[in-house]
């Protein structure tokens, strides 16, 4: 019977909780235990894994590509059902006028051709993003039996990309292929910042989500978003507290008893972590969750 390969997301809410750190930490504690790990980037419009471990964003392993709607005029009736059916309100229509598609908006989710009762809709494809694979070596820990390799994919969409929900389906579908044919046990997905449509993409489907905040009123309130995400998509949530040390928790511990939660891990402050992460050395560094 074939391993079950597990996907772990670590998410945040607010920007600079510490969730890629604590994804570094959480890799290194998996590598220990002698398993072998994707780190998968999911934050494309702005991914920073590969800086932290001071490496390039590897070769590019395949190109990313969405649909996007082109108008035939001289079939257009200019009926308006296209502007009607599409959600991401990337169709403007002025009385009279032929409908305009603003790119950026665009989900590529095909619906205005499907209405289209005229044929007046053509997709076409386009670049939208590139994926990116290294293999990146760890230094050995004396004593250690740990795995010291683990595989970063790395998603980057088009600068400028609006709807980028697309380009992280495409990077995640990209990284479970990779884990099956490389019999991989862990795939973890840092996902970006913020409680946006590209956050629940990278979210729906993992096995086990890693909430990192930390003890400040800001904190506490996105853990409180992000948690509500968690629940309506039936996710099982852990809370780490980043610098915990630093603040106040009581806020934090407020949002925890909402959802009968408790504190997986605190993870203090650190001068040499802080140092090594401004740095983009934390590959070097070698720490791992088990040292906080």
């Amino acid at each position: 019977m074939a391993k079950k390969l597990q996907q772990i997301a670590i998410t945040g809410g607010k920007g600079g909780t510490g969730k890629s750190t604590f994804s570094l930490l959480l890799l290194r504690e998996l590598l220990q235990q002698g398993k072998k790990v994707i780190l998968s980037d999911a934050d494309v419009e702005c991914p920073d894994d590969y800086l932290l471990l001071g490496k390039t964003l590897g070769k590019i392993q395949q190109k990313v590509w969405a649909d996007f709607p082109r108008l035939i005029k001289k079939k257009c009736q200019k009926c308006g059902r296209c502007v009607e059916v599409c959600r991401s309100h990337a169709i403007f229509q002025a009385p009279g006028q032929y409908p305009v598609f603003v790119k950026d908006l665009c989900s590529g989710c095909g619906a205005c051709q499907l209405v289209c009762p005229f044929g007046a809709i053509k997709m076409e494809k386009e670049e939208t993003g590139k994926i990116y694979l290294q293999e990146i070596e760890f230094p050995s820990r004396p004593a250690k039996k740990d795995n010291s390799s683990f595989f970063l994919i790395t998603g980057l969409a088009k600068t400028g990309l609006e709807e980028v929900g697309p380009a992280v389906e495409e990077l995640k579908k990209f990284t479970r292929q990779f884990a099956q044919k490389n019999k991989i046990d862990v795939i973890l997905i840092d996902t970006a910042a913020g409680t946006h449509c590209p956050v629940l993409h990278a979210l729906m489907g993992a096995d086990q989500v890693y909430v990192v905040t930390e003890p400040t009123p800001m904190g506490a309130h996105d853990l409180d978003l992000i948690l509500q995400i968690g629940r309506k998509l039936k996710l099982k949530s852990k809370v780490i507290i980043n610098q915990a040390d630093l603040g106040s928790k009581r806020q934090v511990e407020k949002v925890l008893g909402k959802y009968r939660l408790s504190v997986e891990k605190e993870i203090p402050f650190s001068e040499d972590l802080q140092q090594a992460y401004s740095q983009g050395k934390l590959r070097q560094a070698n720490f791992a969750l088990s040292d906080f």
